[in-house]
């Protein structure tokens, strides 16, 4: 992240010496924004809604999480203090009293002192003061202790972005990144600095509430999972899950499934993004449910029961030529092995087969289709096979370095024919 804006800092203190509620405000947050992002957004970077809806609403709910960068902090709130609504700041007395009183040999010992690996050992830095250690999301977890001890948060978005990162220009790396992000969420989540726990009658109810649909990112693989697979074996066994398409019943399924997908496609577009990032959208949230939130949640668990440690993975943000090109060009990429690609490539397959099983169905039987007990399921297997054309063009069509490796290609073919078999035996 570097400055994009050289007004930042004033935005931020002009919260702070505000007369009135300056003293609460503990950190002023600015939003995540990416300099290097394609025109629709093939990995879902931009966070449009979020920018614009979620954490403004977060905001109005009780204060701003903390996000990592793009954030000025209250030196008082950093060293563990707690809010107190007698102290308020002076500070045209403490600007006045601004005056240089130790050399600069003193000064760059002390500095060396602090900038030092063992400047921390035996302090209470990483608990109560400073960032908070031992949890992938350092940031949020420091700003919900931050206000739980009693100080307010800002959001702040101005029209200039205040600040300015890069993001990930592949496929997996920014699927590694997501899981970070989840692993971080849910260990929170399963701790005693859960928000519904620490942040009990220290933070307003509908706070913590905000907190959780991000600490529970992770879980949500469990849903998806069962949506991308269960609904297409189902079909591919003759077993049906949904209404008949002309019994009453069915009316619900349709109506929220396309009520709630135009809402989305609508604050989408009102937030700055395009029909077709809206898409890739929708694509990297399934792809992220089936992989990152996957295998984040297994991840904590198995740290949770002391069977594994969370380790931390930095992201490549520098790639070359080709795979600029190719991140340009708004073509995703596939070139690296990955336990992630094989189960995107696994579930693509499966719900290939499914849905041929299901048209063959159509084709024979095409007088009665409006009857169908089996179209729900169609519909659902179609649409997943429509959202998974990149992963077949990488597995079958392209040529290019970013293509699907083969040895993923032949192992994802070969499961999901296994799971084929077993359903129809």
């Amino acid at each position: 992240m570097y400055s994009n804006n050289s007004q930042s800092v004033r935005d931020a203190l002009c919260f702070f010496m505000d007369e009135e509620k300056g003293h609460e405000f503990g950190f002023v947050q600015f939003p995540q924004a990416m300099e290097n992002l394609t025109k629709n957004d093939i990995y879902s970077n931009s966070f449009h809604v979020m920018k614009m809806v979620e954490l403004p609403g977060f905001d109005g709910n009780g204060g701003s999480s903390y996000v990592g960068s793009g954030c000025f902090h209250r030196r008082e709130t950093l060293r563990g203090k707690r809010y107190n609504k007698e102290h308020k700041a002076d500070w045209k007395n403490w600007i006045n009293k601004l005056e240089v009183r130790e050399s600069a040999s003193v000064l760059e010992e002390t500095c060396n002192v602090l900038a030092s690996c063992t400047y921390e050992e035996n302090t209470q830095w990483g608990k109560e003061m400073g960032l908070k250690y031992g949890c992938r999301l350092d940031d949020i977890i420091t700003g919900l202790a931050i206000q739980c001890r009693g100080w307010r948060s800002i959001y702040f978005n101005p029209k200039r972005s205040g600040f300015l990162g890069v993001a990930p220009t592949t496929l997996l790396e920014s699927l590694i990144q997501q899981k970070g992000w989840c692993e971080g969420g849910f260990q929170i989540f399963a701790s005693s600095y859960c928000p519904l726990v620490n942040g009990h009658k220290n933070i307003p109810l509908k706070l913590q509430l905000s907190y959780c649909p991000y600490m529970l990112w992770a879980a949500n693989c469990l849903p998806t999972l069962y949506y991308v697979t269960v609904p297409s074996i189902f079909l591919l066994r003759d077993i049906s899950l949904f209404p008949e398409i002309s019994n009453p019943w069915a009316l619900p399924f349709i109506s929220v499934i396309f009520i709630h997908r135009a809402y989305s496609l609508g604050e989408f577009v009102l937030c700055g993004g395009t029909l077709l990032g809206w898409w890739n959208d929708q694509r990297m949230w399934l792809f992220k449910r089936m992989t990152s939130y996957f295998f984040a949640f297994f991840n904590v668990i198995l740290k949770l029961l002391g069977f594994s440690q969370l380790t931390f993975t930095i992201t490549t943000k520098v790639a070359d030529d080709d795979v600029s090109q190719r991140y340009e060009q708004e073509v995703m990429e596939f070139s690296t092995s990955s336990p992630m690609f094989t189960i995107l490539a696994t579930l693509a397959m499966l719900n290939a087969f499914c849905f041929a099983g299901g048209m063959k169905r159509v084709i024979v039987d095409v007088q009665t289709l409006v009857s169908q007990p089996f179209i729900l399921q169609i519909l659902l297997c179609g649409l997943l096979v429509l959202i998974n054309i990149p992963v077949y063009q990488g597995l079958f069509l392209r040529k290019d370095n970013g293509r699907m490796p083969t040895s993923v290609t032949y192992l994802s073919i070969m499961c999901a024919l296994l799971v084929c078999t077993i359903a129809l035996y």
